[in-house]
């Protein structure tokens, strides 16, 4: 395979694993994508529709009949003086570029490309090399290399009008230095590929730019050693200092080797199979007044802002669950979703205002509640009495669990979806039809509101984001309900 045509983002998977290289060519079956991973493909998709909307007169070389035809196609464009390419299309030393945008500027060209990201990354200066070495060994003289990426300050005004959403940097001169590395790197690209399969254990590079597609196949999901030094949370140092002096598990450390107070309740949770409950937990939440109220919101995030005054990847609510429990354990719920893909912050504020009362403890799980609440008086400011006094209410559950109590179960983690299966195991996520975290309700509320979604699937989707929301607010009442 020593004459393999390359891609630069074959190029740039070697970058990060050649085994990950390897595998794309010789085994991509294996590959397993996230809905994560996913949906940021996705993304990246449509900002770049957005990117090249905002230059009208710019022809886009198809590449849907091969990249010869590309190729082909943009040598063409580039004879006939064209002044703007989308995907313009090179090939040099069997390496393989497509261009965001290459603009003629006298004799010489300009190229931008556009990331989804909201800054310059070192691996956009390493991408961006390959580019330049390709387009510069088809005798194309480049005036500079820049990175368009998205400016998180851009308010989308609406109508369709994204000026301004890009921020434009210009990285030739810290790309020139990188661009005599790209043989070598090809090379080695090239020499991986005609080998076998490279042989490299697990590490950062498994995540880091990206994640890989192939993690699971190199390391297969196996039962976690139970109480290991590592679940211990807080203090990375005194992990580390656990484990330099040969403890792998709780079960091995004296107490007395432990200081934080936090550190000795799991010791003892562990050590006596039980768990391990603060008198202050009880006390406290017996001491909070009825009604009390439990509250989640589902928020979503677009590289491109669709709704009118926002900004990129700010984070919105579309969607709340809220259970209220009376003296006597009389319980009631109530919910906000709409899926007609409008921005109803406003509807959503009110109704959640309404369906919160007077009076009460707004209980929540961690302190995002709290910046969704202060995102609302910021785009809603009439509110802001009212919601302010929403703010004044709220009590952290997740803070009192953490500061109060420990179940030898929960692995180091106090998230509602490890304590509530020690606490309530007739509730569980893993029982949720397709949505049953953060990240596919977010997945599904992005199909709901599709255009080409249909009536019945858009149905299900409501019915399950609406499930699984309710689970995290109905979990939270549990939660008390058992220490109470």
């Amino acid at each position: 395979m020593s004459n393999i045509r390359l891609s630069k983002s074959k190029i740039m998977q070697g970058l990060q694993c050649q085994k990950m290289l390897w595998l794309t060519i010789h085994k991509p079956e294996l590959a397993e994508m996230s809905q994560q991973t996913n949906d940021i493909l996705q993304g990246g998709l449509h900002v770049h529709e957005v990117f090249r909307g905002l230059y009208p007169d710019g022809i886009l070389i198809d590449g849907d009949n091969g990249l010869g035809e590309a190729i082909a196609a943009t040598s063409q464009h580039l004879s006939e003086g064209v002044q703007r390419l989308f995907e313009a299309t090179f090939e040099h030393e069997d390496v393989l570029i497509r261009a965001d945008l290459l603009e003629k500027s006298d004799k010489d060209f300009c190229v931008f490309e556009a990331k989804s990201s909201t800054s310059v990354k070192d691996y956009h200066l390493q991408d961006a090399a390959i580019q330049y070495w390709v387009i510069a060994g088809n005798n194309l003289p480049i005036k500079s290399f820049h990175i368009s990426y998205i400016n998180n300050q851009f308010v989308y005004p609406g109508n369709s009008d994204y000026q301004g959403l890009f921020a434009h940097e210009n990285i030739t001169s810290h790309i020139l230095s990188l661009v005599s590395e790209v043989p070598d790197l090809v090379k080695i690209c090239r020499k991986t590929l005609s080998g076998p399969e490279p042989a490299i254990a697990p590490g950062c590079q498994c995540s880091s730019p990206w994640d890989c597609p192939y993690a699971q196949y190199c390391s297969p999901p196996r039962p976690e050693e139970p109480y290991a030094i590592s679940t211990l949370p807080g203090s990375r140092r005194v992990v580390e200092e656990l484990q330099a002096e040969g403890y792998t598990n709780i079960l091995q450390v004296p107490v007395d080797r432990l200081r934080l107070e936090k550190h000795i309740r799991i010791w003892n949770a562990v050590h006596n199979q039980a768990p391990q409950v603060s008198p202050e937990l009880p006390e406290q939440l017996k001491a909070m007044a009825f009604p009390r109220y439990y509250l989640d919101f589902e928020t979503i995030g677009f590289a491109v802002p669709i709704w009118e005054g926002t900004r990129p990847y700010q984070q919105i609510p579309f969607q709340y669950s809220i259970h209220k429990q009376e003296n006597g354990d009389q319980i009631n719920s109530h919910e906000f979703l709409e899926i007609d893909g409008k921005l109803q912050i406003r509807h959503l504020a009110d109704q959640m205002i309404h369906d919160l009362g007077a009076s009460g403890p707004i209980l929540i799980y961690s302190p995002f509640e709290r910046r969704m609440i202060r995102l609302l008086i910021d785009f809603l400011p009439d509110l802001k009495p009212s919601l302010e006094a929403l703010l004044t209410r709220t009590v952290d559950l997740l803070a009192l669990m953490r500061r109060y109590y420990y179940h030898p179960a929960m692995a180091g983690s106090w998230s509602i979806k490890t304590v509530l299966p020690a606490i309530a195991p007739d509730l569980s996520y893993d029982k949720l039809d397709e949505v049953n975290n953060g990240i596919a309700a977010q997945s599904a509320f992005l199909e709901a509101i599709h255009p080409d979604t249909t009536g019945e699937r858009r149905e299900s989707l409501r019915k399950n984001m609406l499930t699984y929301c309710g689970l995290d607010t109905l979990g939270m009442l549990r939660i008390v309900q058992h220490f109470t």
